[in-house]
């Protein structure tokens, strides 16, 4: 798994992971019952902390996102199998919004902006 992680940017390092990998499943190139690498040869590969990687991991356990056993190892969920958004996603989704609004954006700026990623080949 590639991820392109930016060591000097204020977004902790785990936070990059997550949401690399939530773009990855919302974009097709992890699917789901796909098994992800192990949290050390993430942390290998990507020249981090072990604990970085599985704190990322975490996160997207509780997301609903990855599941993992034993024998399985770490994979994707199920799209079907996540129900409705989670109150972090929607916590996190009003923050982007409030940060667009305060950068100038009105709602239909906003709206054409989310529908330029939708419609972003190999995004959203």
């Amino acid at each position: 798994m590639l991820l392109h992680l930016d060591f000097g940017s204020d977004i902790p390092i785990y936070q990059q992971i997550r949401d690399q990998i939530v773009v990855g499943i919302a974009g097709g190139q992890l699917r789901p019952g796909e098994r992800l690498p192990t949290v050390r040869a993430l942390a290998e590969e990507s020249g981090v902390n072990t604990m970085t990687v599985s704190k990322a991991y975490q996160l997207l356990k509780q997301e609903g996102y990855l599941r993992s056993d034993r024998r399985s190892g770490t994979v994707v969920c199920p799209l079907s199998g996540r129900g409705g958004p989670e109150a972090a996603t929607l916590r996190a989704l009003r923050v982007s919004l409030s940060e667009l609004r305060l950068a100038g954006l009105d709602r239909a700026a906003a709206l054409e902006l989310c529908g330029r990623l939708f419609d972003e080949e190999g995004s959203v």
